[in-house]
């Protein structure tokens, strides 16, 4: 005789925990008060159990109920199937609570060399089971980025056209010139950029928001920005700059250890911009993962202790 297969539509884990509970009590009446049912509502559902596995998988006496042989089989497999479900649902509230999940964070080499990788190690040590994905973009890219759903939050340069991302100012960015310490400007300690457009300039690529930033100001005081020379770091251009090749504009806190091995002074610029603000970004917060959102949260209190954990 062929056997018939199991139709798993007919089968229900609240089912599945009632059949473990009598069988490991021997009672269909504690059993139902363990799964929170009522009794005729417990016989009917073991019933249909034992119908849609096609055998008898529980012997009923006065003294309780005893398993049958396909009941002890059934009695394995529920058992497995019931574990299963319960690490299913906990894994999947984890996700539900940010306690587990995926984050894909772009930000600028700004943020990405001063302010993020303290606050990111916090946040991770704090919730090590969400998995945070870094990448360092141009602000512009970061934006567009976000729009796309291709970054879930950005941290980029005020000033970046950004219709349609929730921004917020995430940290204060101070720009200062630096120069060699046989540069002309190297006795001053304070001058506005318009004094150092008589100089050669090294800057980064262009896209740079810091080159946007001080081409600009370039224009803004009708005089050039003589670019000498481009290169793709803050660490890069400290470099050319010990050369000789030129003066940049870089952020203090980037630059400052870099400037006494390489002999580098940082003057302090008395313009207006050059206390520029970093922005957090990312496009309808509530539709955003918990994980994202703890993100979020964290990077505007980057020193606050998760009392969660």
């Amino acid at each position: 005789m062929s056997s018939v297969p199991i139709n798993p539509a007919r089968l229900d884990f609240v089912t599945l925990r009632l059949f473990c509970a009598v069988a490991h009590s021997g009672s269909i009446t504690k059993g139902a008060a363990q799964c929170h049912l009522a009794l005729s509502a417990a016989s009917r559902r073991l019933s249909d159990f034992e119908a849609a596995t096609g055998s008898q998988l529980i012997e009923r006496s006065p003294q309780g109920i005893t398993l049958t042989p396909a009941g002890h089989v059934a009695m394995q497999h529920a058992v497995r199937l019931y574990q299963g479900f319960e690490l299913f649902s906990n894994e999947m509230s984890e996700y539900l609570d940010g306690s587990r999940g995926h984050v894909r964070l772009w930000a600028n080499m700004s943020a990405l060399t001063e302010f993020l990788p303290d606050a990111l190690g916090r946040f991770m040590n704090a919730h090590p089971r969400i998995r945070v994905e870094i990448e360092e973009q141009l602000s512009g890219d970061i934006v567009r980025a976000l729009l796309d759903g291709i970054a879930d939050v950005g941290v980029f340069a005020d000033g970046t056209p950004a219709h349609g991302v929730t921004v917020e100012t995430f940290q204060t960015d101070e720009l200062v010139v630096v120069c060699s310490k046989n540069h002309p400007l190297a006795k001053r300690k304070r001058l506005s950029f318009a004094e150092c457009l008589e100089h050669s300039f090294v800057g980064l690529n262009r896209g740079s928001s810091l080159l946007e930033l001080i081409s600009r100001a370039a224009e803004a005081v009708g005089q050039p920005l003589r670019l000498r020379i481009q290169v793709r770091s803050f660490d890069a251009m400290c470099q050319m700059i010990a050369a000789n090749l030129g003066i940049g504009v870089l952020p203090r806190a980037t630059c400052e250890p870099l400037l006494r091995p390489r002999g580098l002074v940082a003057l302090k610029l008395t313009d207006n911009w050059a206390n520029r603000q970093l922005l957090l970004g990312y496009v309808d917060e509530q539709s955003l993962s918990s994980a994202t959102r703890l993100m979020i949260e964290h990077l505007r209190n980057p020193l606050r202790v998760d009392s969660q954990r």
